[in-house]
């Protein structure tokens, strides 16, 4: 390895508290990846998460990998650098098992890029036992792992507390008895809920490219990929173990609250991927926070529905008593309250997030957001008064049935929440800026909104300009938002099935140049991308069952279009 970079990370390990450097030689060596950026991963709770899991078997070591900076890309592309983990600067080569995180579809390309790097042949049918065992994880391929599966040898999908704990014994049973590949792969797949062996799968396709069928190679598999939440997540701990320096939340020590969502907004992959919703003792989030507090005086309390904790208060009252801070990604409209605006402000917090997500209730209505233009103006009155000076607000373009008056309802919206501040300020309290996040819709996997198209690209873009265009001169005001193009290879990659991985190929094959890849590969991604599917279609990722039956989600469907659009 290049000196540079093993002084590099010596010395972000000097910074670190609460990493773990197991002596090699006596553990079965796990390398636990993240396609992304150091900043990014470290402040990941799942990442994390197994991080400890795989650490607290007793036969394992644990170590990390990052995709390296761009700065050092040219000690790669020299062939000056090697790949190695973080910890003891070991070659990936020498690891008997590279995990991978992923919790999002734009990081993809860097798994492919992180594996050819390390010398790793990308296909998982070109490896032999003498390279290690890939295995991947996460929100992502919980969702849909069909992109991917051409490069992984199993997955662990869903909650990683109980699979993850038993897959360690089944590969330490199947190294004493010296089981090849093919074999422990098998014995895992027939024995361990939420593994899932794409090579024990065959897919079928149809004239028209459609899917077929899914089978398993031999009648002793599951048909299915059966995913089951863990019922009690108080029966153990979610929260930082490695405090880390330049992340994107150094400041504040993380703690999970919740998992689920009992709303069930018909967009959000969240609610069903974890469903059904649970909640952690506050007894045991205090715990955690109090050794958190040892090291920082911020507590990052994170969860699929924070509001809807029902120890909230009491939570943040004794975060405030022990004069420390807290934080929380964004708040539901209809949770808002004085006391809770009161708590979070004498917690420190000066920026609070709202997500409408449409601006017309024609459209929160069809999202099953709950909420109408008088809980937010509502909400913002509140905010406003416990003097919190910033405000952002989380809106979604391209949404199904959506027309030129929703955007204008937008625009219209942004403006009464501006109204409704400077009107309750009146120049005696400080109102700084209102955010607006603009983001396209993507449809996601296992949601009522799984069977629609994406909106083209380039109305989205039209859209958001609009938006730009209505606040270019207020100062108050800020628009942000994604790349629409970035969009486009996201729903590709949410909603492909296995032959999307041709084009992950060449992408990495073409050094990161999709518009090349797009067109040299005989695929057509607007199939999975502006085609809106049938329900009777088998989709990519119908072989893996969350737990809420797919007749429901095709009858929550249903409500929401015009009859006959289904068929």
């Amino acid at each position: 390895m290049d000196w540079k970079l093993r002084k590099k990370y010596k010395a972000l390990l000097e910074q670190e508290r609460g990493y773990l450097k197991k002596v090699w030689g006596t553990y079965h060596s796990v390398c636990l990846a993240y396609p992304n950026y150091y900043r990014v991963g470290m402040a990941n709770l799942g990442f994390q998460t197994v991080y400890k899991i795989f650490n607290d078997q007793p036969s394992f070591l644990c170590e990390r990998l990052f995709l390296t900076a761009p700065e050092d890309d040219a000690e790669f592309a020299s062939g000056a650098a090697g790949v190695v983990s973080l910890e003891s600067q070991k070659p990936l080569r020498q690891f008997d098992i590279l995990a991978f995180s992923v919790s999002f579809e734009n990081d993809y390309p860097n798994i492919l890029k992180m594996l050819a790097r390390a010398g790793i042949p990308l296909l998982a049918a070109e490896r032999n036992d003498s390279y290690p065992l890939i295995i991947g994880g996460g929100i992502a391929p919980t969702l849909n792992p069909e992109p991917l599966a051409d490069f992984f040898d199993l997955f662990i999908l869903g909650e990683a507390e109980i699979a993850l704990p038993q897959f360690a014994v089944s590969f330490a049973q199947a190294a004493r008895r010296r089981k090849s590949r093919l074999k422990y792969l098998a014995d895992m797949q027939k024995n361990i809920p939420s593994v899932y062996v794409p090579s024990l799968y065959k897919v079928k396709y149809d004239k028209e490219s459609r899917i077929k069928s899914v089978e398993p190679v031999n009648q002793d598999l599951p048909v299915k990929i059966k995913i089951r939440p863990i019922r009690d997540i108080s029966a153990f701990t979610t929260q930082e173990i490695i405090s880390a320096p330049r992340t994107e939340m150094e400041d504040m020590f993380l703690v999970e609250i919740n998992r689920g969502c009992g709303h069930y907004c018909r967009f959000c992959a969240a609610a069903y991927a974890y469903h059904p919703p649970r909640f952690r003792s506050a007894k045991q989030v205090l715990k955690s926070a109090s050794q958190g507090l040892k090291e920082k005086r911020k507590i990052g309390l994170v969860g699929t529905a924070v509001c809807d904790h029902p120890e909230l208060i009491t939570l943040l009252d004794e975060i405030v008593f022990q004069n420390a801070q807290a934080g929380i990604s964004s708040l539901r409209i209809d949770k808002i309250s004085p006391e809770l605006i009161g708590l979070l402000k004498n917690a420190g917090i000066e920026t609070v997030a709202l997500a409408p997500e449409a601006g017309s209730q024609k459209l929160w209505d069809l999202l099953r957001k709950g909420i109408t233009e008088q809980d937010i103006v509502r909400a913002a009155e509140i905010l406003i008064e416990k003097d919190i000076p910033n405000l952002r607000l989380y809106f979604m373009v391209g949404l199904p049935l959506e027309d030129a008056a929703d955007i204008d309802a937008i625009i219209e919206l942004a403006k009464k929440v501006q109204h409704t501040a400077l009107r309750h300020t009146q120049g005696k309290k400080k109102f700084r800026r209102i955010t607006l996040s603009i983001n396209q819709f993507i449809p996601k996997p296992h949601t009522p909104l799984q069977w629609c198209a994406l909106d083209d690209v380039q109305e989205v873009s039209k859209k958001i300009k609009k938006i730009e265009g209505a606040f270019r001169k207020d100062k108050q005001i800020k628009v942000i938002c994604d790349v629409p193009k970035w969009n486009y290879v996201q729903a590709l990659l949410s909603l492909g099935d296995r032959r999307v991985g041709e084009i992950l190929l060449a992408v990495q094959r073409l050094n990161g140049n999709w518009k090349k890849a797009l067109k040299d590969v005989n695929i057509n991604p607007d199939f999975y991308v502006y085609r809106q599917k049938p329900v009777k279609e088998i989709l990519p990722w119908d072989i893996i069952e969350l737990g809420v039956p797919k007749k429901n989600l095709v009858s929550d469907y249903q409500k929401i279009l015009k009859p006959g659009e289904t068929d």
